[in-house]
């Protein structure tokens, strides 16, 4: 039998969870499939491509890790930012996720986009800048 291709695999998930909603029972389908077709290194990326293929069909998801609950005001603002990228989009939903190591900011992942807002990350540019042409 053929290995199925990463993309239609993710497109196939993609239609089934867009239709009926992700459930635990699937979600341990799918799982047990890649673990027996030894592809549980595809998962991130089998993830993102099922993202994508929601947001193609009018369904964004935007993912925003920060240390802190977001406010209601940053909620807001990034779906008024991601409605910019996705004009056409049906329904955008923001999900927080709590991440202690992010120290300040907010890491935005959008479909196959990803926005690093966080301390860290300006911290680094500001190093970067600072270092540029020193060496």
């Amino acid at each position: 039998m053929a290995r199925a291709s990463r993309t239609r695999l993710a497109g196939s998930i993609a239609d089934r969870t867009l239709k009926s909603g992700v459930s635990k029972q699937y979600a341990q389908q799918i799982a047990a499939y890649l673990m027996t077709e030894k592809r549980t290194r595809e998962l991130d990326s089998l993830l993102r491509d099922v993202a994508v293929d929601w947001a193609n069909k009018g369904y964004v998801e935007v993912l925003a890790r920060s240390a802190y609950p977001l406010s209601k005001e940053t909620e807001h603002e990034i779906v008024v930012q991601a409605t910019k990228l996705f004009s056409d989009a049906e329904s955008i939903t923001v999900t927080g996720v709590h991440d202690p190591s992010v120290i300040g900011g907010v890491e935005i992942s959008v479909a196959n986009q990803r926005l690093d807002l966080s301390v860290e990350a300006k911290l680094n540019k500001f190093k970067q800048l600072t270092t540029a042409g020193k060496e």
